[in-house]
């Protein structure tokens, strides 16, 4: 079964929608809280809808570059695009912040990384084993550091793409 993040459920109901939201809308929050690929049967079972209403709804999301179809599985599958997820982010940054504030949260989060990569030996988190301790607090401190890491490695990628649109009113120019 497909991972999904629905909002609390009251006593047995099934999900319920805010009232006016429509199927479009219905299907777009659907594909944006799974985290697998999932058949487009299933994400109208969570849409409450018809199953071609789905599909019309999936193949307009795929069409905008806010959702991937693999056409090729029995059935087809659809799954969020992450880097239309990104994208979103990164222009929300662009139009809170200044091109100089931009500039200054990478050059600090550049710096985190340093510190991380200073403190681990390596330039990939990947590359960390946490469990090569025997005592858990130390393997709790060493995951949350890795992840923390993470963290910034993307907010590093975030804060340049929004650094890009920035200087570029908004568009991207191919590198």
């Amino acid at each position: 079964m497909t991972e999904f993040d629905p909002a609390p459920e009251s006593e047995g109901s099934q999900r319920r929608w805010q009232e006016g939201t429509d199927t479009f809308g219905r299907v777009y929050d659907v594909i944006l809280g799974i985290t697998s690929p999932t058949t487009y049967t299933e994400i109208a079972e969570l849409a409450d809808c018809s199953s071609n209403a789905a599909k019309k709804h999936l193949d307009r999301l795929t069409e905008m570059g806010i959702v991937r179809a693999d056409r090729d599985s029995r059935p087809p599958t659809y799954e969020r695009n992450e880097g239309y997820l990104e994208w979103q982010d990164a222009s929300r940054i662009a139009d809170e912040l200044t091109l100089e504030e931009i500039i200054d949260r990478v050059k600090a989060l550049e710096e985190q990384r340093a510190e991380y990569e200073s403190q681990f030996g390596t330039t990939d988190p990947a590359d960390v084993s946490v469990f090569d301790y025997d005592n858990h607090e130390t393997i709790h401190e060493r995951m949350t550091a890795v992840s923390e890491w993470q963290g910034v490695i993307r907010d590093i990628r975030l804060y340049e793409l929004a650094r890009q649109l920035s200087q570029n009113d908004g568009h991207l120019i191919p590198a």
